[in-house]
């Protein structure tokens, strides 16, 4: 009984096991391709087979299921990592066309499996600003290597094999190669461009004008705090009283983030900072303290902040001018007898009626 089942698992590791895990291998993925939403304990179970299947299978077997799986919706992360890290005649496919892999394993593929597996990652429809970033340091981190599109990398070329079913000469190979970089250089500056968060970019922002800026630098040399609140509170297109309260803020904080929401220059807002509030103009090193509260302050969260300061102001203030004046009350002195109202007359006289 123990010889016959010791040569059974001999029997196991001849060429006909090959074909059979094959058979168990293509089996496992048709399964799951059959289920349209998978439980958690189904893509557990999947990633468990998968790997040591897939490991004993022959190459065709690999690159059919690895066809077959880049267009299956629900693949694990982990067999998505684990595909993407084979050798670039099987990983293809499920790289250039699986949507169900996320942008940090296209990351963590591209930094760990060379420049073969990037440019198959290069080759997918749709790339975040996040993946074109990565895949751009990774180039540009290779300037000995000529980037990706080396004659050694064409040479190699197992990438225009998988796709197509008559690869191309060298010649076009490289051609096409050329003008998809080009392609993906232009898209990564298109991206850039509308990405950047230049500081004179204040498209939609609350900006200074040149003679308001003017006025609040002359004001401040002058330190005519009155003139200076009543411009403050124009370019906010808000009441004295809130650029008053501004101001009064000793420490210079609250000025500090109104200047650098309005977009003042550098320069200029901090001199109108050390004409108001006189310790800001100590020296820290080779700049004023003014400089360094500047500095430290966040455009976007003086944006808000500000703003929050308006609506606040919009909701408590209230206009000396109204579009509907309101009915204008006699004036009565507080020592003028008022006449008292009809109930309580009444109740005077049936108090007066009932004593008699």
């Amino acid at each position: 009984m123990g010889v016959g089942v010791r040569d059974r698992f001999r029997d196991l590791e001849g060429p006909l096991t090959v074909r059979k895990k094959d058979v168990v291998l293509m089996a496992t993925v048709s399964s799951f391709e059959c289920m349209p939403h998978p439980a958690k304990s189904a893509l557990r179970q999947f990633a468990e087979l998968f790997t040591p299947l897939f490991q004993a299978s022959s190459d065709e077997a690999k690159r059919q299921a690895v066809a077959a799986l880049s267009q299956c919706p629900n693949v694990p992360p982990a067999v998505a990592l684990f595909i993407g890290s084979q050798p670039i005649a099987i990983a293809a496919p499920f790289l250039a066309s699986s949507q169900i892999i996320d942008d940090d394993t296209l990351i963590t593929i591209a930094r760990t499996q060379g420049a073969a597996h990037a440019r198959a990652i290069v080759r997918r429809e749709q790339l975040s600003p996040k993946v074109i970033d990565a895949l751009v340091s990774l180039r540009q981190a290779e300037p000995g290597r000529g980037g990706w599109a080396t004659e050694g990398a064409i040479e190699q070329a197992p990438l225009p094999q998988v796709y197509d079913a008559h690869p191309s000469p060298a010649d076009d190979v490289q051609s096409t190669l050329l003008a998809r970089e080009e392609a993906l250089r232009r898209e990564i500056k298109q991206i850039a461009r509308h990405l950047s968060d230049g500081a004179n970019d204040r498209l939609g922002l609350r900006t200074l004008s040149d003679v308001q800026e003017a006025l609040l630098v002359r004001f401040a040399r002058e330190r005519e705090a009155a003139h200076f609140a009543t411009t403050l509170a124009d370019a906010l297109s808000a009441s004295c009283w809130l650029a008053e309260r501004i101001l009064l803020d000793l420490s210079g904080q609250q000025l500090a983030v109104t200047l650098t929401s309005l977009g003042m220059g550098l320069a200029d807002a901090v001199f109108v900072l050390e004409r108001f509030y006189p310790h800001l103009s100590d020296m820290h090193g080779s700049v004023s303290r003014a400089w360094l509260v500047l500095d430290d302050a966040d455009p976007e969260d003086c944006e808000r902040r500000v703003e929050a300061w308006r609506r606040a102001d919009r909701y408590t203030y209230l206009p000396e001018e109204r579009s509907t004046p309101l009915p204008s009350r006699p004036a009565v002195s507080q020592f003028t007898r008022q006449v008292a109202p009809s109930r309580d007359l009444r109740t005077v006289a049936r108090a007066f009626g009932g004593s008699r």
